[in-house]
């Protein structure tokens, strides 16, 4: 049952774990590449130069392929980040959220596959146009960062029939159904991150983790509300699904004011130094509710890989 996607990369199991900032470092990017799957390093906009290339240099011990992810708007303000990247020549890189013409060009000719996430048809045609070798169809249910305007499954359908490049599908993956599903409707494999966010070797702190496991598939929330409070540089259109909790229930609707709230950012910034899940951000998609126990990254990639009986049962 092989797809673009393994036969490319030589994976076992056609999966690629979703970049996810504060989440995805050096160790669960090797362990989910050594897994079967394609590990993505999550080089948010606060890292440095340097801890990207000290990550990557712990994902590529392995020897098995990996990629990083980058968002096009930091990288305009951080060109650092780009040459770290071209540095380390990763198998694959994402390159989302804001303008990526500028970069696709010296990442292919570094010889790196280039993707973007697309969270509608129109953000689709703006990477085939820009010249990506690979499109993710990420859909409203994904955590993180993102659109919220089309669920996972009408949009995969929507830029399948786009285009002839390769599709992953992202969001609301939480199981080998959930990849079954979108590899019977013909995305490459899907980008899957909420399913690692407890793993052992995630960046995760362990109070997060039991607030994850404890989380249902009705606690999360889309908003602007945490980017406010960061002040990391996220364009509006931008939002993010993470879980609710009572800092984003008070400042819901208040975004603008927030943005120039000096005690509400620090007290947003404690909170994250903390690992405060009432007041920090803990980006989770709608699969959420599907974690029930801190696990190891093989132990995930072993259990959707099982994918192949629920395809075997629709055939």
């Amino acid at each position: 049952m092989g797809t673009w996607l393994t036969e490319k990369f030589g994976l076992t199991v056609p999966v690629v774990g979703a970049p996810m900032a504060n989440v995805s470092g050096g160790r669960l990017t090797a362990a989910i590449s050594a897994a079967g799957g394609l590990g993505m390093l999550g080089a948010g906009s606060a890292v440095t130069a340097d801890w990207i290339r000290t990550e990557g240099a712990i994902a590529a011990a392995s020897g098995k392929p990996y990629g990083v992810g980058l968002m096009a708007w930091s990288v305009a303000d951080r060109p650092e980040h780009l040459e770290a990247v071209l540095e380390l020549r990763p198998a694959l890189v994402s390159l989302s959220f804001g303008d990526l013409t500028p970069y696709v060009e010296p990442l292919q000719a570094a010889g790196i596959v280039v993707a973007m996430q697309a969270g509608t048809v129109a953000d689709a045609q703006q990477g085939i146009a820009a010249g990506v070798d690979m499109i993710v169809a990420r859909g409203a249910e994904a955590g993180g960062h993102g659109r919220n305007e089309v669920g996972t499954l009408p949009l995969l359908q929507a830029i399948l029939d786009l285009t002839d490049l390769p599709v992953l599908a992202g969001g609301g993956i939480s199981g080998p159904r959930g990849l079954a599903a979108v590899l019977a409707a013909g995305a490459t494999g899907g980008w899957i991150g909420t399913a690692f966010l407890t793993a052992e070797e995630a960046l995760t702190p362990e109070p997060s983790k039991r607030a994850l496991i404890e989380a249902d598939e009705t606690a999360t929330v889309y908003g602007t509300v945490f980017d406010a409070a960061s002040r990391a540089g996220w364009p509006d259109e931008f939002g993010g699904r993470a879980l609710r909790n009572a800092y984003y229930d008070r400042w819901e609707g208040q975004e603008a004011a927030l943005k120039s709230d000096d005690a509400g950012h620090a007290e947003y910034v404690a909170a994250t130094k903390a690992a405060d899940p009432t007041a920090a951000s803990l980006y989770a998609g709608q699969g959420v509710g599907a974690l029930r126990k801190t696990t190891t990254a093989a132990d995930v990639l072993a259990d959707l890989a099982t994918y192949r009986t629920y395809l075997e049962r629709a055939l």
